[in-house]
């Protein structure tokens, strides 16, 4: 219960500070917190770790947990390296992975459209990870892997944020058709190719990125 609590405050911390509640910079004070969710200090604490592990916050020794937020090109560039960790998972899933992981991720994609229908943003993002998770873990090269997986919750406030633009949804869901048409006839250029586009974030939608990171 507490580790679920912990997750729920870490979410809501994510949102304050989109929100401009928490500006950069600014430490999280964990008493002041405890005192705002109404908790103890326990799931403060871990929610504090979990912000730090993401990238949205840095514990500085002694002196305690900071908001960090990345400048507009350093969230570019990391929405660059996801895009090409990603379409490199996609050409090695596309001739490697197995009938049953293709299956799991057409399950987590019906499950990602049964959440549009419902036009329940958060439930579509942790389907829509378990979908990419599955891509990663098709393309077996663990080191590979690895590295999508923590660029992939370094940049989870970022492409749930994403979500919130109108019609973003339906084209996410759209995109995930390609993808899986590509990986299912073994089209490792194709896959490559769409889990690219997939992910990079360019013009318009990366500038509504960054207003929303203003607001």
């Amino acid at each position: 219960m507490t580790q679920k609590r912990a997750n729920q405050i870490s979410d809501a911390l994510e949102e304050l500070v989109f929100q401009g509640e928490y500006k950069d910079g600014e430490r999280l004070d964990e008493i002041k917190l405890a005192a705002y969710f109404d908790v103890s200090r326990t799931p403060i604490r871990e929610a504090l770790q979990r912000l730090v592990m993401s990238g949205m916050a840095e514990q500085i020794p002694r002196r305690g947990v900071f908001v960090r937020q990345p400048g507009p090109v350093e969230l570019l560039e990391m929405f660059e390296t996801m895009a090409e960790l990603e379409a490199a998972c996609g050409r090695f899933a596309a001739a490697r992975m197995s009938d049953e992981a293709l299956d799991r991720m057409a399950a987590a994609n019906e499950r990602c459209k049964a959440a549009v229908e419902r036009k329940d943003a958060a439930e579509y993002y942790l389907e829509n990870e378990a979908f990419h998770r599955e891509i990663y873990e098709g393309a077996t090269n663990s080191f590979l892997q690895n590295e999508a997986l923590k660029l992939q919750n370094r940049l989870k406030p970022f492409r749930r944020v994403q979500l919130r633009f109108r019609g973003r949804m339906t084209q996410s869901l759209a995109e995930h058709e390609a993808i899986m048409d590509a990986l299912r006839n073994g089209d490792g250029e194709l896959a490559s190719s769409a889990l690219r586009s997939h992910v990079t974030v360019q013009g318009e939608k990366f500038q509504q990125l960054i207003a929303g990171l203003k607001q």
